[in-house]
């Protein structure tokens, strides 16, 4: 694996990059003297390459090859065995602001067959900005690449004003029948409690990016015929487990950051309950029992700032196999939370010592992170 360095744990502990030297603007930010009270972890992490702003990845199927967004709209391939990276042409005209820009990555079940790939963005029109979803076909031609037939099948409605929560990750269901995506209130608070919107919701579609037969609110017309689950904030991590149960990471306000198992129909509360606090100090009702109202199965307070969740299935941690793993921002932390069914519990916390903004499981059953901002690295994760 050209070009990758092993950390030990002393050196992830201080925030010391290696293999590719960054600016002094690019290094990763030093956590907290309470995020980084541990020089031992316990694995090994290593360094494989280094991205400006990335923000999600996806393995193409059976292959060492990775596909990467960065937030500026550019998409890559790293071929992970030969450390080669080839940029990808054709991809969507972003907005780049704020927490916008270039978003997640997905590979179709089908991809095998017809090479379509899934993307997520923020994009401009009218009344402002919004997520949008679209698929293309991804065409590989020697050291060149490129999307083809990139087709727009969803948006969030409305477009409005401001750069912050979008949302937008993807997940595909089990029977690979259905395209389930979160979409941000866009720090608009009350749009979460509306079914005449699509902001603060989960929806989910066909494929084909159709509102899906059988959702909870078919009956309210459009777009309520999109939504899933509603009363979400800032919805940056969803995955599937083993059994077929869907959980989602949520970012709270000042504390009371979420996992949630994410139920047809279901309420989760944003803005009228939530076990953080408005950033002005004034509180929010707590999560209670008889509210009305979905409540969190873990919760954070401070907040951790959780931007992505991958449940993992591989080889190489058995012990942990069917839990999730979340990438912390704030937390600066790869944070493993016990899944035991329907229910969650909190596992370990483990300093990373730069803001972790995507997990994912590679094919041979490593866990891979990629840091967030300037400079940010790849890091494998495998056992001791």
């Amino acid at each position: 694996m050209p070009c990758a360095r092993l950390l030990p744990a002393a050196l992830v502990a201080l925030g010391v990059a290696a293999c590719t030297p960054s600016s002094p603007t690019a290094s990763p930010t030093v956590a907290s003297s309470s995020m980084a009270s541990s020089s031992t972890l316990p694995f090994r992490v290593t360094e494989i390459a280094t991205y400006d702003e990335p923000w999600a990845m996806t393995f193409l199927p059976d292959s060492s090859r990775l596909l990467v967004t960065e937030r500026d709209g550019a998409l890559s391939i790293r071929n992970l065995d030969s450390g080669k990276r080839i940029e990808v042409s054709g991809t969507p005209k972003v907005v780049a602001e704020g927490q916008g820009g270039l978003g997640d990555v997905l590979v179709g079940p089908d991809f095998a067959k017809t090479q379509r790939v899934y993307l997520s963005w923020a994009e401009a029109g009218d009344g402002g900005t919004g997520a949008a979803v679209g698929r293309a076909r991804l065409v590989l031609d020697g050291d060149r690449a490129r999307l083809e037939g990139l087709t727009v099948i969803w948006r969030q409605q409305p477009k409005t004003s401001g750069s912050g929560h979008f949302g937008h990750r993807l997940a595909i269901s089990p029977d690979k029948r259905f395209l389930f995506v979160t979409s941000g209130e866009r720090q608009k608070f009350d749009p979460a409690q509306d079914l005449g919107t699509t902001l603060g919701k989960t929806v989910r579609l066909t494929l084909d990016g159709a509102p899906a037969p059988g959702n909870p609110f078919v009956d309210k017309g459009s777009p309520a015929d999109e939504i899933y689950s509603y009363g979400h904030r800032n919805p940056l991590g969803i995955a599937f487990d083993a059994a077929g149960n869907l959980w989602e990471s949520e970012m709270g306000p000042m504390g009371g950051d979420e996992i949630n198992l994410i139920r047809a129909g279901a309420n989760y509360g944003w803005p009228a309950a939530s076990n953080g606090s408005h950033y002005s100090g004034q509180d929010i009702p707590d999560h209670r029992a008889g509210d009305g109202f979905e409540a969190p199965k873990v919760w954070w307070n401070p907040s951790i700032s959780p931007g992505s969740l991958m449940i993992y299935s591989g080889p190489l941690f058995p012990q942990w196999r069917g839990d999730a793993f979340v990438g912390a921002l704030s937390g600066q932390a790869l944070i493993r939370v016990d899944l035991d069914e329907t229910t969650a519990t909190k596992g370990d916390q483990w300093p990373m010592n730069a803001r972790i903004r995507e997990v994912e499981q590679g094919p041979d059953g490593a866990i891979y992170l990629l840091q967030d901002g300037q400079g940010a690295h790849l890091l494998r994760v495998t056992p001791n």
